[in-house]
């Protein structure tokens, strides 16, 4: 009852009357009244989008005051020391390595800022799943990179909150957020039932009150304080949660939270009441008999229920039970349904519900800063760990709700005090080791690797969504991130029944993803999923062993490496059971996942490294290591048949998988454990057995034979080569390699380092990728004691940034010094590390080329041999596999068949042997001691050498062996007779079919079987482990699978003689390759020069492993100079002739062939070279050949032009035109230039601002206007130009073609299907010959290319005749040009031009589309043209002779077609300014009143427009004689001018003075040249009686200080004027080919004026030119004078500063300049990123910047459409028209608009290693790279990104 009044009441009144109530100290009627009024005022059966409750809730807090003053007031007592600010995803915070100590630590842009951070290793980032603010929290970062506020604290000194002022906020929150929890309750339905609609619903209708919660954290450390007591308060709990008795609805939605309780354990509640009754009969089956191994510690007590099987889990496995999860996990919530206890365990609970929605997780995070909620809620989410992984794996957004899960857990785990607290607390090892195997429980299938039929083991099935689209990667990150704490990763190596679990974990990735090779069909449908398997093994097995490694560094940690190591073998010898292992593994297949052989062998390579244990103490017997090396050795193996293409059926996927293996990322997660493990076991195994393994595994046993030729059961011929280099590759890296062997982690980095830049030069940051990092893989700490910018400078140069004359854009790169190319290029590094094999190819071309430079070698070097760093004292027994044996025949065997040229043998496997030899050499054994074991039986190989040791088997001769060969063979006899038994010297294994049956022991033959050794020395091996008679029962099958299918030809035996030792057999081969016959003297290791061994090819390295073998043994020394003596060549047996004929003619045949060759490329280099010369002659295109020639020579034959698409030279008819090919594009850059030379700066605050005022297109556009306001329209059309905005530029690339050849031309581009990168329908193209851009062809005028002789003789006429002539010249109408080809083609190309540019740059009339209009519009595309070309020509014509410009220029031939179509328009003879400028014209005062509107005064028109509005509309040819005479008396006009405006700038006292002055000068004789006499004239003649000298009287003597001398006026008319000449004289240029002659800048103006014939002749030096002497006045200067002031002073209607205003035009420009940008592009992005656009009020989602006029746009903004445009497109059609330069702000890179196509420009601003960062990927600071900015102002000013850049796309309206 009492609610009900209370909430009729005004709220404010009602707030502070309960407020005061409350305060007394018996507040119950107080309490009593509040309770009801909340009641009906938070009633969850309202509808939740009623504000109402809120806007209640606000005021009761607030207690009668308004809330934002409430708000302040809770601020000012804030008490927090931590910032805590949070961000969602895309926020751009910043990361510093320096400060941080954990490597997830962030900070946002504000703290960042006021921090001090200079020179540390920072950078930018954009948040991926949202993030908090570490800046004042000392668990994650240093206190010194705190920002101002933080690190003084300023938190701890507020006073302490006043109690009633948060009293109203204690008693209404916690309904408040009960409200919202029922709320969640009741909208919630399980989502098999509901569709993610509906949740979002629920949310949606909650936002306003979670945005509540939301800012109430953030009102500081006092509200969150309240706020915390509240969530974690028991009590409050109990009383609210369940609702009153009497309360239905309550009840109700209590029920509901509980049934949704239910199922929130891992167990879900029917399978507890199951679990109870089940037998807990869980078979070996369970995840790698996890069980078996738990057994001890899991008694089947009912109460420990057992879990069933999801329905969804039982694909194929049978029915396997679920693992039975061990019972250490101590905490029973994992398993158990939860319960909860406070308001902060059910809003979490329900979050998790709803998927994470983010203003939820927003409003948690935003608490974190109070601690004792730090506290809880890192509990409450521990708890809730469980129920979170379930809730993931049902989800249909997993990524987003990936993210907010990261994005909450990281802000807990980072903080090692909490991390640990919480371990010990609530079990979170055990939690998250358990949480995880259950997950991968859910997707395992049974393994097929080995034993398909019989396996036990489970494998994760790669295919599952979950681990496709990594949904275990929140989980499994939380593990890593709280393995980097030591304090808890120790706890985690303690507990052996943990690390037992994560063995069984790390065991379902054990031989997953298993590939079988296809051996018949082409694979139908290729599987990615190899993605998927090498993302989990990185994430989920690689990377918490590295977290784990980190903290095994010292010898007190060994007790754990032990522990570790044994569990690995534990679980090791249980797979090797499960799938049913002996010792052969099954025939192609192959699985790149071994994680467990992979812990194995990191933390054997750790404790030995580190921890100064034992090697042995930790290796398990004989037949275990024999067992382990079976997978890794299959991988290697592996590897060489894929690049041997014998997986080529498989699809391309199997390379991606052998590439990703060993790719910089992975590689030292899998490829480095692999071969260090092969390596361990290679040194504890026996080396014998090891090498024939080896051999036997790449499947080239077969061609190991001294015989020619033999039978390979299989591999096909052509896989033989790869695959014998493979294996001889795979040798060499295993015994050189020293990554685990003993290298520092200096040496390390370094050689990794070397490697890369060996293969190519690398930007800064592609050598930071490719460098494995020593992963703690967040850490991007680089280990050693030398840092990766030190070594970066010890084995490298920077070349800095450069461009290609081509304007393609070069990063900073870094490349290798000469010293290391010298010294420390290693190419075994480099085969290990390469990717790509071309890499290898590219390291070994480089090597070449620096060889050549230094002059150190100019052949084709081989890879050098590099020495290696010691091996560890633990490894040595590696170098037993060089000195065996077995090894020594397979090495012997290969020197004798590549001296004999067999088949399938190479330069790379000679290059591979010998360096086997070598490391032989370098590497000897210490201990000489023959074999320990007496030999219990003759061994086959013990007849070839006596010993081990490599040096005493080099020179032992062997002087028969005893081959089998198929009967076709050239060895078997055919002869009786026995002494030719030594015919065809070839060598041999023996195939596998002669085991005993040959034991005859003949003394003279050996024979050897690789694979009946290994059989025999494995069956030894595994006889010595196993001494009781438990033999190892062998299947049959595998000595029959070698038996090729089909019936191969019979094998025979026979007996090579072969006399030859391994040195003599390298003497010979060193003949043979340096193809002379006694290569070697006798003497030459005496002369031995050993410094240039070290580069070379195969000779050189023969010699340096001889000149090594003879210091190291005085018998080799001996043996060496004996066969050297034996002066008579070994030359094989004369049967032999014909082989060797055959290399007689290969050798010859190979040379005549290089000799054709180097003929053919220099012929095809001089055809080319005339080419480019004849197609790059851009400088002159022909007709401007023929226009330089000048008057002297009498042109008389026609111009011939070449057709580039014909071939046909001719002239340019009528009816066949030929045409210029030519690009039109509209251009504003001349209406961008301002006044000042200085370019204007980017705005970069809210202060600065860029004004278009000043600009040259504004200018004009102004003048157009106020003249169309007082005159008459068509008089305003002839004064002025447009075209500055919007004008057309015309250029050619200078070639020309018939134009019906060009419309053919375009007929087949318009059928052609491919695309192109322009639009055909546009009428765009390619220049046939050049490829240069194009979009219009421009008729060339037929006849000869410049006038004859009498259009440029010099004339004699006065010049009063020659104004007559010109006049009557204007009279003549023009005719309209008779219908032809060439006429239509102008009319054509008319179109063209004016389709270029927008209307509204063309129509400037009253009456658009009149023919006043067209006809300013023609004009002004020639005034566009000039002044471009002035502008190319650095804006003035000072330099002389024809431009770059000039080059592309085709002036003349437009201005034929211009002027062709301008005759149609014939000026009235009545208003021809002609007249008004040479003739004194009596006033016409009669018609004054019926002209509705004077004409524009002669002083306000533009005399370089009226220059060629005459030369346009005259008949063409013009006389050069007429041409001078328009020049010279426009200079008159201009000059007067020129007078005008100066005068306008005196102060009244100066212009008297002047005035009086001139006056006196008047009647002297040359008034007329004297700008004195003039001066005082015009300023006489401006002051009568409507005087416009008025206005500014007050203002300039204000603005003028100095004093205008004689000097300075000469000065200032000459510049006046200036641009006139330069215009006229261009145009002069153009027609009549005068050359331009350069000159200095002082010089400019009477160079001009001699050029254009107003002065006589160059002037002395000594006596200046005065402008006024080039005047030449048609009657009486001042007459004429007067005539064109009156006309502005006789202006009734114009204001007297209107007037002005016309009057003094400026006709000087600056050079056009794009924006200065600041140097420090975080300046720009600071500024901008968070700027709201200006149309739509938003914050752009790309935002960009137009870099001509500094305008911010947004890029495909769909807000800022109009028509379908988007607003970059729109801008630059505004702005540039049709030409955009935009900067995107968040890419850092520059895209270019041009018409309907646009591209990537690249970025100009680049890092402190000379890179892009695009995209802003890696956040560094970036720095303004003036060169690249000069380039793109360049490229704009001269118009040529069509040419420049290549890639161009169709934007279609989208940016």
């Amino acid at each position: 009852m009492m609610a009900a009044s209370l909430l009729r009441r005004d709220k404010k009144a009602t707030a502070a009357h309960l407020k005061a109530d409350l305060n007394r100290t018996d507040n119950s009627s107080g309490l009593r009244q509040l309770q009801e009024l909340l009641d009906a005022v938070l009633n969850p059966e309202k509808p939740a989008a009623d504000t109402e409750a809120l806007d209640w809730c606000k005021c009761l807090i607030a207690g009668g005051e308004g809330f934002e003053e409430f708000c302040k007031t809770v601020r000012s007592y804030d008490n927090a020391t931590l910032c805590g600010l949070v961000w969602t995803a895309n926020f751009v915070a910043y990361r510093c390595r320096t400060c941080g100590i954990s490597p997830c630590m962030s900070l946002c842009a504000e703290c960042f800022n006021n921090g001090d951070h200079t020179g540390h290793d920072f950078n930018m980032f954009r948040s991926q799943a949202g993030g908090a603010c570490d800046c004042g929290d000392s668990n994650v970062m240093r206190e010194s990179g705190f920002c101002r506020r933080h690190r003084l604290r300023t938190g701890e000194n507020v006073p302490s909150i006043p109690r009633d002022l948060l009293l109203m906020s204690e008693m209404v929150l916690p309904r408040f957020i009960l409200c919202i929890i029922q709320y969640l309750r009741d909208g919630y339905i399980e989502p098999d039932t509901s569709t993610e609609r509906d949740l979002q619903k629920v949310l949606q209708q909650l936002e306003p009150q979670i945005s509540f919660l939301e800012e109430l954290t953030k009102m500081g450390g006092a509200m969150r304080t309240v706020l915390t007591k509240i969530l974690t308060n028991q009590q409050t709990f109990k009383e609210l949660s369940m609702g009153q008795e009497e309360n239905l609805y309550a009840k109700k939605n209590y029920d509901k939270y509980l049934s949704a309780l239910k199922n929130s354990g891992l167990v879900s509640v029917e399978e507890k009441a199951q679990g109870a009754t089940a037998d807990v009969t869980v078979g070996a089956e369970g995840g790698a008999g996890a069980l078996v191994l738990l057994g001890s510690t899991a008694p089947a007590s009912p109460d420990e229920s057992n879990k069933e099987e999801d329905q969804d889990a039982g694909q194929s496995v049978g029915q396997r039970k679920r693992v039975k999860l061990s019972s250490s996990t101590k905490d029973p919530c994992i398993i158990e349904s939860l319960k909860h206890k406070c308001f902060l365990e059910e809003l979490l609970f329900w979050t998790i519900k709803y998927e994470f929605p983010q203003k939820m997780v927003t409003f948690l995070l935003n608490m974190l800063p109070d601690q004792d909620y730090k506290i809880t809620f890192t509990k409450t989410f521990v708890q809730h760990y469980a129920f979170i992984m379930k809730t993931l794996m049902k989800s249909h957004e997993s990524d987003t709700m990936s993210n907010r899960i990261v994005h909450i857990s990281v802000q807990l785990f980072s903080n090692e005090e909490l991390a640990r607290h919480v371990t010990e607390e609530c079990q979170l090892l055990d939690i998250m080791v358990t949480v995880l195997l259950y997950m991968m429980e859910s997707c395992l299938i049974k393994s097929e690797l080995q034993d398909e039929e019989n396996s036990r083991h489970v494998v994760v099935n790669c295919s599952e969504a979950l681990l496709k689209n990594n949904t275990y990667w929140p989980l499994v990150s939380d593990f890593i991130n709280i393995l980097s704490h030591q304090s808890v990763a120790k706890k985690f190596l303690e507990d052996h029944s943990l690390l037992m679990l994560w063995m069984s974990f790390v065991s379902f990735f054990q031989g997953m993803n298993l590939n079988k090779r296809e051996l018949n069909e082409h694979v139908e449908f290729e599987s990615q999923t190899y993605y998927a398997a090498f993302a989990a093994e990185l994430e989920a097995c690689a990377q918490p062993m590295w977290g784990l490694l980190t903290h095994c560094k010292v010898k007190e940690t060994q007790e754990y490496t032990k522990t570790v190591v044994r569990y690995c073998l534990e679980t090791l010898q249980i797979w090797f059971d499960a799938i049913g292992f002996i010792d052969e593994p099954a025939p192609n297949q192959v699985t790149f996942h071994l994680p467990l052989h992979r812990y194995y062998a990191m933390f054997l390579s750790k404790a030995v490294k580190c921890q100064g244990l034992d090697l042995d103490s930790l290796l398990p017997d004989q037949e275990m290591l024999m067992k382990i090396m079976v997978h890794p050795l299959q991988i290697q193996a592996c590897l060489s048949e894929i690049h041997s293409n014998m997986w080529v059926r498989n699809g391309l996927q199997i390379k991606g998988q052998a590439m990703t293996y060993v790719q910089s990322h992975f590689c030292n997660s899998m490829i480095d454990p692999d071969i260090y493990l092969l390596q361990v076991c290679a040194s504890r195994l026996d080396p014998d057995y090891f090498i024939s393994s080896v051999f036997e595994r790449f499947k080239v046993v077969d061609l190991l034979t001294m015989a020619s030729q033999h039978q390979n059961a299989v591999l096909d011929s052509e896989q033989e080569r790869p695959m014998l280099e493979g294996a001889l590759t795979f040798l060499v890296i295993l015994t050189s390699l020293r990554i685990h062997l003993g290298m520092t982690d200096d040496e390390i980095l370094r050689s990794e380092m070397v490697s890369q830049l060996c293969m190519n030069d690398r930007t800064h940051s592609a050598l930071l990728d490719l460098i494995p990092e020593n992963p703690n893989p967040k850490s991007g700490i680089v280990p050693g004691s030398c840092s990766f910018e030190e070594m970066l400078s010890a084995v490298a140069d920077f070349k800095a940034p450069v461009f290609e004359p081509g304007g393609s854009m070069q990063q900073g790169m870094y490349t290798p010094k000469a010293e290391v190319w010298e010294k420390e290029f290693d190419p075994i590094m480099v085969v290990l590390r390469t990717v790509y094999r071309r890499d290898v190819q590219s390291a070994m071309d480089r090597y070449s080329a620096f060889l050549k430079q230094c002059g150190i070698h100019t052949g084709n070097p081989w890879p050098p041999y590099k020495e290696r760093t010691p091996l560890h004292p633990c490894y040595k027994g590696l170098i037993k596999l060089l000195h065996c044996k077995t090894l020594h025949i397979v090495i012997f065997t290969l020197l004798y068949k590549i001296w004999m040229d067999h088949q399938n043998m190479s330069e790379h496997v000679l290059c591979m042997v010998l360096y086997l030899i070598e490391l032989g050499l370098d590497n000897q054994v210490q201990d000489n001691t023959v074999d320990e074991e007496p030999c219990i039986e003759e061994h086959c190989h013990d007849s070839w050498f006596p010993g081990t040791n490599l040096l005493s088997n080099l020179h032992h001769i062997i002087n028969f062996v005893r081959v089998r060969v198929p009967e076709t063979a050239p060895e078997v006899k055919r002869e009786a007779p026995p002494s030719t038994s030594t015919e065809a010297s070839s060598y041999g294994q023996n195939s596998r079919r002669l085991t005993g049956n040959w034991r005859e022991n003949l003394r003279e033959a050996q024979v050897f079987s690789l694979v009946a050794e290994r059989r025999r020395k494995f069956q030894e091996i595994i006889n010595r482990s196993n001494t009781e008679a438990t033999q190892v029962v062998r299947p049959k099958s595998s000595s029959t699978r070698w038996v090729p299918p089909g019936t191969p030809p019979q094998l025979v035996t026979e007996i090579l003689e072969i006399r030859e030792s391994m040195l003599s057999l390298l003497i010979k081969l060193h003949q043979k390759l340096s193809s002379k016959q006694n290569s070697l003297s006798a003497s030459w290791l005496e002369d031995m020069d050993t410094s240039r061994h070290a580069h070379g090819d195969g000779i050189t390295a023969i010699e340096r492993i001889l000149t090594k073998a003879a210091t190291r043994s005085c018998q080799i020394k001996r043996s060496i100079q004996d066969i050297c003596g034996k002066v008579c060549p070994p030359v094989p047996p004369k049967k032999n002739s014909p082989t060797d004929k055959k290399t007689m003619d290969k050798e010859e045949r190979r040379q005549r062939a290089r000799e054709r060759q180097q003929k053919l490329l220099a012929e095809f280099a001089s055809r080319q070279k005339s080419f480019m010369e004849t197609a790059m002659d851009v400088e002159s295109p022909e007709t401007e050949a023929a226009m330089d020639l000048g008057a002297s020579e009498v042109m008389e034959s026609e111009v011939l032009y070449d057709c580039v698409i014909c071939g046909q030279s001719g002239p340019s008819t009528e009816d066949r035109p030929t045409g210029l090919v030519v690009l039109l594009q509209a251009s504003s850059v001349l209406g961008h230039r301002c006044k000042s030379k200085e370019a204007k700066n980017l705005p970069t605050s809210d202060e600065e601002h860029i004004y278009a005022a000043d600009t040259c297109g504004v200018a004009h556009d102004v003048r157009l206007t106020l003249m169309q306001r007082f005159f008459k329209d068509s008089s305003c059309l002839q004064s002025v130009s447009i075209g500055w905005d919007g004008g057309v530029y015309v250029q050619t690339c200078g070639h020309t073609l018939h134009i019906d050849c060009h419309k053919s031309y375009m007929e087949s581009l318009r059928n052609d299907q491919v695309l192109q990168g322009f639009s055909v329908d546009k009428g765009e193209f390619t220049c046939p010959l050049c490829r240069q851009f194009a979009n219009s062809v421009l008729p060339c005028r037929p006849g000869r290319g410049t006038e004859a002789g009498t259009w440029h003789t010099p004339t004699n006429k006065k010049m009063c005749v020659l104004v007559k002539e010109v006049e009557d010249l204007q009279e003549k109408i023009g005719l309209f040009p008779t219908e032809s080809n060439l006429s239509k083609e102008m009319e054509f190309v008319i179109k063209d031009i004016k389709n270029t540019t927008q209307k509204k740059y063309m129509d400037y009339g009253k009456n658009p589309g009149s023919p006043d209009n067209d006809f300013l519009f023609m004009y002004s595309v020639a005034r566009t043209n000039l002044e471009l070309e002035l502008v190319h020509r650095g804006g003035n014509l000072c330099s002389g002779g024809a431009s770059a410009a000039a080059k592309r220029s085709c002036l003349n031939q437009l201005f034929h077609v211009l002027a062709m179509h301008m005759r149609l328009y014939s000026i009235d003879s009545a208003y021809n300014p002609w007249t008004k400028l040479t003739q004194i014209v009596q006033s016409r005062e009669a018609d004054d009143f019926d002209e509705e509107r004077p004409e524009v005064p002669m002083l306000f028109r533009d005399v370089p427009s009226l220059l060629i509005i005459f030369v346009l509309t005259m008949p063409q040819p013009l006389r050069k004689e007429h041409f001078t005479c328009v020049v010279k008396m426009l200079y008159n006009l201009q000059f007067t001018q020129a007078l005008a405006a100066l005068s306008s700038k005196f102060s009244p006292e100066e212009r008297h003075a002047w005035s009086t002055a001139g006056a006196l000068k008047k009647n002297t004789a040359n008034a007329e040249k004297s700008f004195e006499a003039l001066l005082s004239h015009v300023i006489s003649d401006l002051s009568t009686d409507k005087s416009v000298y008025k206005v500014n009287a007050e203002e300039t003597s204000m603005l003028i200080s100095s004093v205008w001398s004689p000097q300075s006026i000469e000065f200032s008319l000459q510049q006046f004027c200036l641009p006139f000449l330069r215009l006229s004289c261009l145009l002069q240029h153009h027609l009549y080919g005068d050359n331009l002659t350069g000159c200095l800048e002082e010089e400019e103006f009477s160079s001009l004026a001699v050029c254009l014939g107003l002065l006589p002749s160059a002037p002395q030096p000594s006596n200046v030119v005065h402008s006024a002497s080039c005047l030449q006045w048609p009657v009486g200067a001042f007459d004429l004078v007067t005539q064109w002031c009156v006309e502005v002073t006789g202006l009734s209607q114009m204001q007297a500063e209107q007037s002005l205003t016309l009057l003094v035009q400026d006709p000087l420009w600056a050079a056009p300049r794009l924006l200065q940008l600041p140097d420090n592009y975080n300046i720009i992005f600071q500024y901008y990123h968070r700027k709201a656009c200006t149309a739509c009020k938003k914050v752009p989602k790309d935002p960009a910047l137009c870099l001509v006029c500094g305008a911010f746009v947004c890029l495909k903004g769909v807000c800022c459409k109009q028509q379908g445009t988007c607003e970059c497109v729109l801008h630059s059609q505004h702005c540039g028209a049709a030409t955009g330069i935009f900067l995107l702000i968040n890419a850092s890179v520059i895209i270019i608009i041009r018409g309907h196509r646009f591209c990537l420009w690249g970025s100009v601003y680049l890092d402190a290693h000379g890179e892009e960062d695009r995209d802003l990927r890696r956040g560094k600071p970036l720095f303004l790279c003036e060169e690249r900015y000069r380039v793109l102002e360049q490229q704009w000013v001269s118009h040529t990104f069509d040419h420049i850049n290549k890639r161009w796309g169709p934007h279609y309206n989208g940016l």
